[in-house]
């Protein structure tokens, strides 16, 4: 059976868990200067094609599970995920994402989020809303790909016929 913890204890070990998050943050976001331009690890791992850009994902969604953990708001989760996922999916464009994990730092970002809403109470509630909104954006980016393909298509069938 599972001892409850007291109240104290639960803000003991957000505290320590909050200190390694940063602590990994740093190091995937600020860890190297260079000419006065901090960068990490994490643009240095997606020189490594697909297996630098799982590692970084991996690592901040690490991150973003033990905040959850540790009582972060749907509505956080969810602003932390969008966060690691446009820096996972624009990290991963050869060339053009390497500059862009110098430049973009999603744990970085994450912490900030996190400070506000355990030391002032922000991001607080649900995140349905959020997430609707998001679905309903790619369904609609989805629809229009789609449709744009099958005008080009009939353009370029209409050029054999």
């Amino acid at each position: 059976m599972k001892k409850e913890l007291s109240l104290a204890d639960k803000e003991k070990r957000r505290d320590q868990d909050f200190t390694w998050v940063e602590r990994l943050s740093w190091l995937m976001d600020n860890k190297f200067q260079i000419a006065g331009y901090r960068f990490g690890l994490d643009p240095i791992l997606n020189f490594i094609p697909f297996g630098g850009a799982i590692a970084g994902f991996g690592t901040s969604l690490v991150l973003v599970m033990v905040m959850w953990r540790n009582g972060a708001s749907s509505k956080l989760v969810v602003k932390m995920l969008i966060n690691i996922s446009i820096d996972a999916i624009l990290g991963a464009i050869p060339f053009i994402g390497n500059v862009f994990d110098f430049f973009s730092k999603a744990n970085e970002k994450n912490i900030k989020l996190m400070k506000e809403h355990y030391y002032e109470n922000k991001h607080q509630g649900s995140a349905v809303w959020l997430v609707l909104i998001i679905l309903t954006l790619i369904l609609v980016f989805t629809s229009a790909a789609l449709y744009a393909l099958w005008l080009i298509g009939e353009w370029i069938w209409g050029l054999f016929l």
